[in-house]
């Protein structure tokens, strides 16, 4: 009927509420409940009361739980990927991008640990496209570190390319999430350094010079 006023959403907020601090509210309970009690385990009741959000209005911000398992696991990747790119785009070094990838993927691990935790144990809760969207991302990423082993083996920096050797190293700075305290001894990017240290040391074709972030002198920011 012309004139008439359009039909209002179900469950949509009030006049004068910010949806995007009840949109970031619903997100937070939900890497919470989803860190602590995996994706299966958590229901949708226990997010809005989490999120302390009425059903009907939570319905109006997520279309379901699975969408919200791929909003919490498509940021925090899309953070990565653009750090990723950024350093390899930018370094004329491969080796010395090498150490900034380290660092930057240890920093943002344990700055995103839940949403690690979240990916490793419930990434296979996702389906159809948007399991294959995360995958291309989780593929660029990965891409950015082999473009960087390439390159430092084709000037004769390193002893290999092979993507055992780029595999292995994200699984084990994936695994930093696992046991990282946040009180513990070392800060993020000492961790950093020890790593890096580590595998460098192994795939250099020549030992190389000690440096500052290797040894760092403080741990006034420990995580």
């Amino acid at each position: 009927m012309t004139g008439a006023a359009p039909a209002r959403r179900r469950g949509r907020p009030p006049a004068g509420s910010s949806a995007g601090d009840t949109g970031d509210r619903i997100v937070a309970a939900a890497v919470e409940l989803f860190a602590e009690k995996g994706f299966h385990g958590t229901g949708v009741a226990e997010i809005g009361d989490r999120a302390d959000v009425q059903r009907g209005a939570l319905y109006y911000h997520i279309g379901s739980k699975e969408e919200l398992l791929w909003q919490i696991l498509r940021d925090y990747i899309q953070v990565m990927l653009a750090e990723a790119e950024a350093i390899t785009d930018g370094s004329g070094d491969p080796v010395d991008a090498l150490r900034l990838l380290i660092d930057s993927h240890v920093r943002l691990i344990i700055e995103h640990r839940r949403e690690v935790a979240i990916q490793l144990r419930d990434v296979t809760a996702l389906t159809g496209e948007r399991a294959a969207e995360l995958q291309h991302l989780r593929d660029r990423i990965q891409n950015c570190w082999q473009r960087m082993l390439d390159a430092g083996h084709a000037a004769g920096l390193l002893r290999t390319a092979d993507h055992v050797v780029t595999n292995s190293l994200l699984a084990m700075l994936n695994a930093v999430s696992f046991w990282y305290r946040p009180h513990g001894d070392r800060s993020p990017g000492e961790i950093a350094a020890i790593i890096a240290a580590t595998v460098l040391d192994g795939l250099l074709t020549t030992p190389a010079a000690p440096t500052a972030t290797a040894a760092p002198t403080t741990t006034d920011e420990r995580g």
